[in-house]
């Protein structure tokens, strides 16, 4: 338990205020799940923390790869 918190911790300390809507959404739907698969509720938050912000970031690429694109034109 105290590792998955230090993990939670370092996770949250090392995300930007940018992308922190991405880990926040995603540790909440991964917190929940977790709860659910087993009452790991902790280990889920941090793993869709990490999920939320990785999709988050993907995002922002995409949209400014578009944005690109479309002055090019």
């Amino acid at each position: 338990m105290k590792i998955a918190l230090a993990s939670a911790t370092l996770a949250l300390a090392t995300i930007g205020t940018a992308n922190a809507a991405g880990c926040l959404k995603g540790a909440v739907v991964g917190g929940v799940a977790g709860h659910y698969a087993g009452h790991h509720a902790v280990v889920g938050a941090v793993g869709g923390c990490v999920v939320g912000h990785h999709l988050a970031k993907k995002h922002a690429e995409q949209q400014s790869a578009q944005r690109q694109t479309a002055h090019a034109q």
